[in-house]
């Protein structure tokens, strides 16, 4: 039997057969909060869609995807704010020249490469034209944040055969794209290694709101319950937490408030261990004994 092509990043690893590690200060769960902040060209490229739209410029998506940048995200800046949580930013270097109090709004996030706009994939440039996509980002990010980001989550969740090559040899230490475990893991590189920090595709709103029709009161439980479970046993995929705790957990929960319960996981999260962004979270994994990230 000829084998299955592989990528060749990673081999198998279950995740019952790992050495157990924590995270600092003895916490057995890291919590991130990653926001999107993405430009979208007018009348050309991709772009999400909330409801059937028609020919470009397609006005009815275009616009409804604005009202993030315009009035959205400051909303979401008070509220984490308010709840003192931390943020890391995936940011368009776009963003930057058309819409900078979008991050400024935001002054101790993280800030993680994302391309340079949401309106083009990068995995299906040329090697050229993708190394050109990550200096160009990596440049922008640099000039107005003053740090060059260590992290990248590609526009699409797109990737090449060689994206992780360029991220590594362009001096990032970890990518997002990967929904394929709980736990970072280190991937494979033409010259060295680069972390695997796992953003889940099911916790996501694209899917959940766009794609699903979600309510986001339902987006919501999914999160509460998706930390309870993995708070209790952290052995459950990232995204999929939710399906055991609409189980077991929904009894339980229906005898909280609202308001309660918010509270309730205010105080497990500062209990849990809610990692200083993902840097954070990668920069952990890094300096634990060789063997213990898969």
């Amino acid at each position: 039997m000829s084998p299955a092509p592989s990528h060749g990043r990673y081999p198998y690893s279950p995740i019952t057969n790992r050495a157990v590690y924590d995270w600092p200060d003895g916490k057995r769960l890291a919590v991130y909060i990653g926001l999107n902040l993405e430009w979208f060209s007018f009348g050309e490229g991709l772009g999400a869609e909330l409801a059937p739209g028609g020919p470009q410029p397609d006005v009815l998506n275009y616009s409804w995807r604005d009202y993030g940048n315009r009035v959205g995200v400051f909303r979401l800046a008070e509220l984490f704010a308010e709840l003192k949580l931390p943020v890391s930013l995936l940011v368009n270097a776009q963003i930057y020249e058309h819409a900078p109090q979008a991050v400024a709004a935001f002054p101790s996030a993280e800030i993680v490469g994302h391309g340079r706009s949401n309106s083009e994939r990068q995995g299906d440039l040329t090697e050229y034209r993708e190394l050109k996509l990550i200096e160009e980002t990596t440049a922008a990010i640099e000039k107005h944040s003053g740090i060059r980001p260590r992290g990248w989550l590609g526009p699409w969740i797109s990737q090449s055969l060689v994206t992780p090559d360029l991220l590594q040899e362009a001096g990032y230490t970890y990518l997002l794209d990967w929904c394929h475990d709980d736990q970072p893991v280190w991937m494979k590189t033409r010259k060295g290694r680069i972390l695997s920090v796992p953003y889940p595709q099911e916790l996501n709103d694209i899917p959940q709101i766009v794609a699903r029709k979600r309510e986001g009161s339902e987006f919501a439980d999914m999160i509460v319950d998706t930390f309870d479970v993995m708070h209790e046993d952290p052995q459950y995929a990232a995204g999929d937490g939710h399906r055991a705790a609409s189980l077991f957990g929904r009894l339980a929960a229906s005898f909280q408030t609202s308001g309660a319960r918010a509270q309730i996981h205010r105080r497990q999260c500062r209990q849990s261990g809610l990692a200083d962004h993902r840097r954070g979270i990668a920069a952990h994994a890094a300096l634990l004994p060789e063997g213990s990230v898969p």
